[in-house]
């Protein structure tokens, strides 16, 4: 069972796509839904940061798993 009810991988874009394409996923979800983005920009963690502070979405969680950013987000 996974942890997420939606995840896009969002390996090899560069800013800010994969900000756009979560964005557009998270347009996609019920409120309360989660959302797990893997990105390889190095830039993520700080965008991804950004992007829930002035959406209002929580991220749960920021990780690395295997040289990529794994993130967790709470679709508000």
């Amino acid at each position: 069972m996974n942890e997420f009810d939606a995840e896009l991988d969002a390996r090899q874009l560069a800013c800010p796509l994969p900000i756009l394409r979560a964005k557009k996923s998270l347009s996609q979800m019920n409120s309360g839904q989660l959302l797990r983005i893997v990105a390889t920009d190095k830039g993520a963690p700080n965008d991804f940061d950004e992007f829930c502070r002035k959406t209002g979405n929580d991220l749960l969680s920021s990780t690395v798993q295997d040289g990529e950013f794994v993130f967790l987000i709470r679709r508000r």
